[in-house]
């Protein structure tokens, strides 16, 4: 595990956009794993205003609200239209399907696509309480692509992004720990104060359940991107 502390977002923003720009140009990627909310907004304006094509790539995204369609505007799939994929085109792109009638074959067949779309360069944020993807306190760590009920904290979190909090929905379908995992690279983004004790619970905490990203510390090659303030109560 690399850790790399920058002082704001927009340094941090553009260090992992040229850590991307710098596999794509050695054509170590096919495809990469996406994520979605406000941390990496500013990564694909990068990508958008670059002139890296992705017309052969494919993107695997990470989440799901369950209950939204890919036109609403709250979901996922909308999200990533919006700020990627109807500027930068890829060759295909995977998003959970919030509006399957069968959530456990919607699971079993995103795990397909994972499996046959291995993932080179995964893209993470992380919640306050160390989620990665949706994956709560308390996943197993060998869990692949499952349902989950949202946390109160998770759910907090997120009403910034809906009129009201009980608009935000409380179930989603999330990346299993285990299928994020299997990616070659992981470059985990982190800002702002809030993130503080998830990142050192992450980085300087022992591996546990209780503190999903905990697990990165197992993976080969780890790299965590976070601003002074994120990184404020890691031991020196």
């Amino acid at each position: 595990m690399k850790t790399i502390i920058v002082k704001n977002n927009n340094e941090g923003t553009q260090k992992a956009f040229e850590l991307i720009q710098a596999e794509m140009e050695k054509g170590h990627v096919s495809t990469l794993g996406l994520a979605t909310g406000s941390t990496p907004i500013p990564l694909y304006d990068k990508m958008v205003a670059s002139d890296l094509d992705f017309t052969q790539l494919t993107s695997v995204n990470l989440d799901e609200y369950v209950g939204l369609g890919e036109t609403d505007t709250q979901s996922y799939r909308y999200f990533m239209n919006e700020h990627l994929f109807s500027q930068k085109p890829f060759k295909a792109t995977y998003v959970p399907n919030g509006k399957a009638v069968d959530g456990a074959a919607e699971c079993a067949n995103y795990d397909a696509i994972i499996e046959a779309n291995p993932i080179d360069i995964q893209i993470l944020g992380i919640g306050s309480n160390a989620h990665i993807g949706f994956n709560e306190p308390g996943t197993p760590f060998d869990s692949t692509t499952h349902e989950v009920g949202l946390t109160e904290s998770t759910i907090e979190a997120n009403t910034r992004f809906f009129d009201k909090k009980e608009d935000v929905p409380t179930k989603a379908y999330s990346m299993g720990i285990a299928s994020i995992m299997k990616a070659k690279k992981i470059i985990l983004l982190a800002f702002g104060e809030a993130k503080a004790e998830a990142i050192k619970n992450t980085i300087d905490g022992p591996v546990t359940e209780e503190a999903p990203a905990s697990i990165l510390q197992n993976h080969d090659d780890v790299i965590i991107i976070a601003d002074e303030a994120a990184a404020k109560l890691l031991n020196k």
